[in-house]
């Protein structure tokens, strides 16, 4: 009976010194970025598709963390109507020195920006279509092609998503308002006005 006894014991700390060294192994997560600049640089395209003109860059800041802070500074996208733009977008963490836009070609397989806002919707006066890929054939964002259409001024909602499914059904839309059922966590959702002369 001793012998049993010892054996119940015995096994009984096995199990609790198990469970606690796998309780101390850390979850490895994807933090979201800490973004404190962005710059949308739109190069008008000619009917080849080629650059022509000066590019045309709008940028949105704030020192704490476009999504942190108090109140971002946002500059006013002014474009012409009528015409074809090649739209980059560069992402910055002034605090960590630390380019955000490398982060994300390195890791597209886990961002994805959707643009929203009355720019896209009822009297559109912008499309966007995507023009660059992850290695799985999806969608990123870093660079688009937008037109431009009417006179009118509206609002463009610029939505970054990380670890998101990019297979859910509608991901692929630029323009997809239900973009939280694909899963993942927003890291930047900025709103700049939008003016067509």
């Amino acid at each position: 009976m001793k012998n049993y006894s010892y054996f119940i014991v015995l096994l009984a700390a096995f199990g609790l010194t198990f469970s606690s060294c796998k309780s101390d192994d850390p979850v490895p997560e994807n933090e979201g970025e800490l973004i404190t600049d962005v710059t949308l640089k739109f190069t008008e395209l000619n009917p080849a598709g080629e650059p022509t003109g000066t590019p045309i860059e709008v940028v949105a800041s704030d020192p704490d963390g476009l999504e942190l802070g108090i109140g971002p500074t946002i500059g006013t996208i002014t474009l012409s109507r009528g015409k074809t733009y090649r739209m980059e977008i560069s992402l910055f963490n002034s605090i960590e020195n630390e380019d955000i836009t490398e982060e994300i070609r390195t890791e597209k397989e886990e961002h994805q920006f959707f643009f929203l806002g009355s720019a896209f919707t009822g009297t559109a006066i912008l499309t966007y279509t995507y023009d660059d890929e992850d290695l799985d054939g999806n969608p990123v964002g870093l660079i688009g092609i937008v037109q431009t259409i009417g006179f009118n001024s509206a609002q463009m909602r610029v939505v970054l998503r990380h670890d998101l499914n990019k297979s859910f059904n509608g991901a692929n839309n630029p323009n997809w308002e239900n973009f939280v059922q694909a899963g993942g966590e927003t890291d930047l959702d900025i709103t700049f006005p939008v003016v067509l002369n």
